[in-house]
């Protein structure tokens, strides 16, 4: 993947002034549905038109997706719409049927992703394929896991690739289905700046509400584009109901997007570089008092040694989480960011009583 600049041709070629969109129903459930979504949706700004027919499920017994009958309806919305169509592979065999049935744009789930020996059998079917293909981000943060599938992908000679930022599971309570870990997405942006990088704010939030607000996020950190789970009667869809919206908002979604300028006048770059230089300096204040205050931690792991006292005191660590909520919401910081830094401000002191203590 030394040359990822070849990547992005698939994208240009669509000359869009917008977002590449993604757009359709979790799940294809009838062919008079995926009809009817499909239609509410041509003249917009979707370019590809989205239907789950395999619909990998976490317990049995859930619905599991129609199957191949369901791509007979997609090649029908095709013919009637002009739009493209796609929809998620999990296995060899979903991959030669979606081929057989002309489907336009193939994406590998999270849990697929997941699994190496998945991806190459997927890749090996698909080798040489001129079909857009993309791939999600596995379940966990994992971003080697996640590169290594587009890696595969590659590596089979698949050009027109790109990758599905939908958010990674976690056992804690938070806002989201799945949290963003925007820095894994970003750090990956970085390494391959030519890859496009599309947002799925309807599996990182679980909440329709929530769409616009974590697909602007992701616009302004410059991302390719998106993809929205759309039904015309979410509230009765067979799958994931709570995150899908109505064409009608979705296009009202596409009104209230600020997409912003990747850069702006010589007068724009002057203030910025004297706002970066300004938190460079921030920065650097930062991690040398996290240096001092690890000085300090390093003291109390000789004074907890001497006293043969254990390093974990979880009274004092709830102490701490509470004052930090407080003090954060002070200086205008959520709860969530202040847990999260303090936690791990509070693992490396661990670690650094542990090497004092068994020193």
């Amino acid at each position: 993947m030394e040359n990822s600049k070849e990547m992005r041709n698939w994208l240009d070629a669509f000359k869009l002034e917008h977002p590449f969109v993604i757009a359709g129903p979790c799940s294809a459930e009838t062919e008079e549905q995926v009809l009817k979504i499909a239609h509410e949706l041509k003249d917009s700004d979707v370019s590809v038109f989205r239907a789950g027919i395999w619909k990998p499920r976490t317990r049995p017994g859930g619905f599991e997706g129609v199957g191949e009958i369901g791509l007979k309806w997609l090649q029908k919305a095709k013919a009637e719409t002009g739009l493209l169509m796609g929809t998620e592979v999990a296995t060899a065999a979903h991959c030669k049927l979606a081929l057989e049935h002309d489907i336009d744009v193939l994406w590998v789930g999270a849990r697929t992703t997941a699994n190496p020996f998945a991806v190459q059998e997927i890749a090996d079917t698909l080798k040489g394929t001129d079909k857009i293909v993309l791939i999600k981000n596995p379940v966990n943060p994992d971003m080697a896991l996640w590169l290594g599938g587009v890696e595969r992908l590659y590596m089979a000679g698949i050009k027109n690739l790109g990758v599905i930022h939908r958010g990674f599971s976690t056992y804690q309570k938070t806002k989201y289905r799945n949290i963003p870990e925007w820095q894994i997405a970003i750090e990956l942006q970085n390494k391959f700046p030519d890859l496009p990088l599309i947002i799925d704010p309807s599996h990182i939030t679980g909440n329709r509400e929530m769409i616009l607000e974590v697909t602007q996020e992701a616009l302004d950190l410059n991302y390719d584009g998106m993809i929205i789970e759309t039904h015309t009667d979410p509230e009765n869809a067979w799958s994931d109901a709570a995150q899908q919206v109505t064409p009608t908002v979705l296009k009202q979604i596409f009104k209230d997007l600020k997409v912003r300028k990747v850069s702006g006048d010589s007068d724009f770059e002057n203030k910025m570089t004297k706002l970066r230089a300004n938190i460079d300096v921030l920065d650097q204040n930062l991690l040398e008092l996290l240096g001092k205050r690890m000085v300090v931690a390093d003291e109390i792991g000789q004074v907890k040694k001497d006293n043969n006292v254990a390093v974990l005191q979880n009274t004092r660590w709830n102490e701490i989480q509470e004052k930090v909520i407080a003090a954060g919401a002070k200086n205008g910081l959520s709860e969530e960011f202040s847990v999260k830094l303090f936690k791990a401000i509070h693992q490396e002191s661990i670690e650094h009583q542990e090497k004092v203590i068994n020193g």
